[in-house]
């Protein structure tokens, strides 16, 4: 199952394979990706494609939309959820809740992601959407909003079922979305040992790199007889926050492995860097509009991924339109800047209008005549 994780796939809209770092170490595992948060760059992947049971790494999408439920104000962590009898029945990792047991459903996040409690995944999925079933129904719409082609879910836990498949590239995808969009999993996901039942039952994270790797921040593992052990583990260094998939790892350790081995290539290769025009950039002139000129912007946050090793070789140009008509609209593009290194072409960041420009009405046309008149005059 080793396989070099260098000679396959890696693929990303803002780095190109050319300018990828070699290098990239070797994993036991039947599939693997390397993420940066940012910027949603791959930095390389093994068979990143291929369709597998993800286990409890399943959970991530679940508590992707629990976060979303919180941070749109639709449930609270305070809110009680009532166990139910099919909540209660679940098997493998658990944290034995009893049917008609009420727990808080901060406590039930706590049990999902500090310890993969598949009871307290479908407590907060019925919570959530009134069954699980209907809770997966929106488990595959949303990964059909973040692009997850390759995934169907179909339970909240990843126990062992038919057709419940993703891949590394789609675990990538929810966990970059999790971590991206709902910061706040961080209190939750870092957690090495707490409590639940006012301190009658121990958690321990079942992620052994919050302990033992620096600036891990997460996140979820899973296995079982069929999918062998699986892992999305994240963590931040220096700014910049990477994602490590890892699926079918022989052994515990081996997934552990394969992604300290994954980050630590990240980090050490990668950087995210802050790119600025060379010059101010000059206005772009516009024709029959309320106003002569408009402001071009940078359309994204001017951090691009690069390797440390071109950093002192970054370089930026500036493509702006001759000139535009009125009407402009506000965001519309005026031109890009194009960002290099050592003569290959990295990124190009659009340049957009800051505010929109209306056409000039034949009135306002006519006063600014006679304005120009009377000033001329």
């Amino acid at each position: 199952m080793k396989r070099t994780l260098a000679a396959l796939l890696c693929v990303s809209a803002l780095l190109s394979p050319a300018a990828l770092a070699a290098g990239a170490p070797q994993v036991e595992a039947a599939a693997a990706v390397l993420m940066e948060k940012e910027t949603g760059a791959v930095l390389c992947g093994q068979n990143p494609h291929d369709k597998r049971e993800p286990a409890s790494v399943t959970k991530v999408m679940t508590l992707l939309l629990v976060m979303e439920a919180l941070d749109e104000g639709r449930i609270a962590l305070t809110d009680p959820v009532s166990v139910s009898a099919h909540a209660a029945a679940m098997g493998g990792s658990q944290v034995y809740l009893k049917e008609g047991e009420q727990m808080s459903v901060e406590e039930l996040i706590k049990a999902v992601a500090v310890v993969s409690g598949n009871d307290a995944a479908v407590a907060l999925a019925e919570h959530l959407a009134g069954s699980e079933d209907a809770f997966v129904a929106r488990m595959n719409e949303k990964a059909a909003q973040l692009g997850m082609t390759d995934t169907t879910f179909v339970n909240c836990t990843g126990l062992p079922a038919a057709g419940h498949l993703t891949s590394a590239y789609d675990i990538a995808l929810m966990s970059r979305a999790l971590i991206l969009e709902h910061p706040g999993i961080r209190q939750y996901s870092t957690i090495w040992m707490d409590t639940i039942r006012g301190g009658a039952f121990q958690l321990a994270n079942t992620n052994k790199l919050v302990r033992y790797f620096e600036g891990c921040t997460g996140l979820k593992t899973g296995s079982t007889d069929s999918a062998l052990y699986c892992l999305s583990a994240t963590a931040q260094r220096e700014g910049m926050e990477l994602i490590a998939v890892v699926l079918g790892a022989p052994t515990s350790a081996q997934r552990f492995d394969a992604a300290k081995a994954l980050l630590t290539f990240g980090f050490a290769n990668y950087t995210l860097a802050d790119v600025r025009p060379d010059q101010a950039i000059p206005p772009v002139s516009v024709s029959l509009g309320v106003a002569d000129t408009v402001q071009p912007v940078l359309e994204q946050g001017s951090r691009i991924l690069v390797e440390k090793a071109q950093l002192n070789q970054l370089t930026t140009e500036l493509r702006l339109a001759d000139g535009v008509e009125a009407p402009v609209e506000a965001g519309q593009k005026l031109g890009e800047l194009v960002v290099s290194a050592g003569g290959t072409q990295l990124q190009t960041i659009p340049l957009t209008a800051d505010r929109a420009v209306a056409r000039i009405t034949v009135p306002g046309l006519f006063l600014r005549l006679l304005r120009t008149l009377f000033l001329s005059g």
